[in-house]
């Protein structure tokens, strides 16, 4: 399994080709750091739902299910279960902080449009 990093993007990508950007991954362990757990994986799946179609859940977990994808991101774990996964080739995780918005957001090739809320996809 190889991993490459881009200095323009500053993202790793890996085989299963979801990314979490360096600024993600370090809003991520400050929020479990803020919890005190270290046994937790940030999981990201698809489900149906949201004004077109399917949504993104992104959300602390601890579970490990069977078929699950599994990849560290500078010490973050990331998890994904096999129905979402390929919804998610490609789809790079960021964390913005600005003046307008605040959290994480999934830039997805896959998606062919979102709502204008940009909670949903299809």
């Amino acid at each position: 399994m190889s991993t490459e990093t881009s200095s323009a993007t500053d993202v790793a990508i890996t085989n299963t080709k979801i990314a979490l950007t360096d600024v993600a991954a370090t809003k991520v362990a400050a929020l479990l750091l803020q919890e005190g757990r270290d046994d937790l994986s940030l999981r990201v799946a698809v489900q149906p739902g949201g004004c077109s179609g399917l949504r993104y859940q992104l959300y602390f977990d601890d579970r490990s299910l069977e078929g699950d994808i599994l990849k560290d991101f500078s010490g973050v774990g990331v998890v994904t279960d096999k129905m979402s996964s390929p919804y998610l080739m490609g789809a790079t995780i960021d964390f913005v902080d600005t003046i307008e918005k605040q959290g994480f957001t999934i830039d997805n090739p896959n998606a062919g449009g979102s709502c204008a809320c940009g909670d949903s996809f299809h």
